[in-house]
């Protein structure tokens, strides 16, 4: 068994913030593979996704969460409740925004959901790339003084990574890890082929059909020269199906052969995709529906 330094740090941090900051981004960023799914569109994160990061010194263990807004209907609900989890026994919180909209109101009732945490607190202000000037002193005004520190960074660029792995290195207590150090998060492999499907249905279609949309896997099997993956698809309304099935199957082709290719980029192995379509009204408001997705 491999000895552990008694300087080996090891903890949790969850990354909160609105929709649309580059949460997603930066976790993968800081990881240094993709992780979790990304798009331009607000709310892709749906679950909370762990990634580990692990060195000979250190094992970070990242929380990304979904994007933070006021609930309008069960799923809503649902992840409100992730995120509030997600913050719960960590060793510091990263509050995510982005520096060319902060603060907005969505920006504040989050900072209002982590007043009382009893762990740090880092101000993450994202997409530096994308203004030329900017006033940090200013932009520090609106955090509140649980804050401890903040930093500015382009999750895209790199931009500002190094400052912020330092900082996070310093909050992490001294501790062995807890998971393999060749382990990069704790989910099972048929949950990425689920979240890699729902990437591919975000860049093929815009606004409705996205948020309409869930993944179910129902077979994830290992053959000796390929994964196979049977996933089924529900969309909420039957006037929806033609529009995501496309024109003699035209768009689910184009969403197979982007998830296909991003799986086996993922596995570093063959993946082979079939996919199916079913209508189910309103489930992101059913109960049931929602609970056979995995929100408890």
């Amino acid at each position: 068994m491999k000895k552990i330094s008694p300087d080996f740090k090891s903890g949790f941090v969850a990354i909160i913030g609105r929709p649309n900051t580059g949460k997603s981004t930066l976790m993968n960023r800081l990881l240094g593979e993709k992780l979790s799914i990304t798009s331009a569109k607000p709310q892709t994160t749906r679950y909370a996704v762990k990634g580990i990061w692990n060195t000979d010194k250190h094992q970070v263990i990242f929380i990304d969460t979904p994007g933070y807004l006021k609930p309008r209907y069960e799923m809503q609900e649902r992840m409100a409740r992730i995120i509030s989890d997600s913050f719960k026994d960590v060793d510091l919180v990263i509050f995510m925004t982005q520096i060319q909209s902060f603060p907005t109101d969505y920006d504040l009732q989050v900072l209002d959901l982590l007043k009382n945490v009893k762990s740090p607190v880092l101000a993450v202000f994202n997409k530096t790339d994308l203004v030329e000037d900017y006033d940090p002193e200013k932009l520090k005004q609106h955090l509140p003084a649980s804050v401890e520190k903040s930093l500015f960074v382009s999750a895209l660029s790199g931009q500002g990574i190094e400052a912020l792995e330092e900082s996070i290195r310093f909050y992490m207590p001294y501790h062995a890890p807890f998971y393999d150090e060749d382990q990069l998060s704790d989910l099972p492999l048929r949950f990425f082929a689920k979240e890699l499907i729902r990437e591919a249905i975000f860049h093929q279609f815009e606004e409705e059909i996205p948020y309409a949309t869930a993944v179910l896997i129902e077979r994830f099997q290992e053959l000796p020269h390929k994964v196979v993956v049977d996933a089924l698809i529900w969309i909420e309304r039957s006037s929806q199906k033609p529009i995501l099935i496309g024109k003699g199957g035209q768009n689910l082709k184009k969403i197979r052969e982007y998830a296909e290719a991003e799986l086996s980029t993922f596995l570093q192995f063959p993946a082979e995709i079939h996919l199916f379509v079913k209508v189910n009204e309103n489930w992101r408001k059913k109960p049931h529906s929602l609970k056979e997705l995995g929100f408890e």
